[in-house]
């Protein structure tokens, strides 16, 4: 994996609550969706939850049944991360 791929990653798994976590969540996001990983729905999901710095996007997409590949994908990525 690319060094800037692993900075996006680290981004999008930026934990809740700390101040402008939902904007750098949503760049990383953008990232992911300009290299077609992440479709066009759960952008938006993490365009929403772009202002809310307290919201988890991978919640919010639980809740609409929503990227359910991306979910796993990135709670994959979260395990490996905290190793």
């Amino acid at each position: 994996m690319a060094e800037d791929d692993l900075d996006f990653w680290r981004q999008i798994l930026t934990p809740t609550g700390v101040e402008w976590s939902g904007r750098a969540r949503y760049a990383a996001a953008m990232h992911f969706h300009l290299q077609g990983d992440v479709s066009a729905g759960v952008l938006e999901i993490y365009r929403i939850c772009s202002r809310l710095d307290d919201e988890d996007p991978l919640d919010a997409l639980r809740a609409y049944h929503l990227g359910a590949d991306w979910i796993a994908t990135a709670e994959a990525m979260r395990k490996r991360l905290e190793r």
